[in-house]
């Protein structure tokens, strides 16, 4: 059963649907012991990172999440839900991150050429740096996904599994074992999108 946290932020319902055309059991829950059920775990996200943060520790699943990540339970972060599982992000301030993998987040205003629009919307490629996390083995470097975002991910490169060109590079997709964050929609990414969610639910 794949699990899709619901804290009150986040595009729940399409992704659920996504991953119910690939085959599989999906809910949306804010039910800690359906998360801990759970053979996978789906953290979404669209917003303010500092505000997300702070439904996420309301809803009580904040250490949940961290729990079950730690114990070797498959976890993917989405759009805003990756950016959470790094450490701190500075959209409007300093903000702690779940502290999962690694690295931070910062403007893409910071990477970009001044003439680029922000945020950064629209069909890109993905590229893979290195070995090909299994996340990304059902698709091909060039292959393009839809992206919607002002930040990314830095200071991770250690676990950068796929980044992509606008202006320069940017952070798509960070990884460090069981636990995965792609900074595009996967379930707005057509048929590259559903190969991505099909690979998540196989791990």
């Amino acid at each position: 059963m794949i699990a899709i946290v619901d804290y009150g932020v986040g595009n729940l319902f399409s992704l659920k649907s996504s991953f119910l055309s690939v085959g599989a059991d999906a809910v949306v829950t804010d039910d800690a012991e359906i998360l801990k059920r759970a053979d996978h775990i789906v953290l979404p996200g669209v917003g303010a990172f500092g505000d997300a943060v702070k439904k996420l520790r309301e809803s009580g699943l904040y250490q949940v999440v961290i729990d079950e990540a730690r114990g070797g339970k498959p976890l993917l972060g989405i759009c805003l839900g990756m950016q959470m599982l790094l450490e701190k992000s500075y959209e409007y301030g300093e903000h702690e991150g779940l502290g999962l993998i690694q690295g931070s987040i910062r403007p893409i205003g910071d990477v970009i050429p001044s003439n680029y629009k922000v945020p950064h919307i629209g069909w890109n490629a993905l590229h893979f740096p290195k070995q090909k996390h299994p996340l990304f083995k059902n698709v091909k470097d060039g292959d393009y996904v839809y992206f919607v975002h002002s930040y990314h991910g830095t200071d991770c490169s250690e676990n950068l599994a796929a980044t992509t060109e606008y202006g320069g590079t940017l952070t798509a997709a960070v990884a460090q074992g069981s636990i995965m964050g792609c900074q595009f929609h996967p379930e707005k990414s057509g048929d590259v999108g559903l190969k991505i969610l099909k690979a998540f639910c196989e791990l």
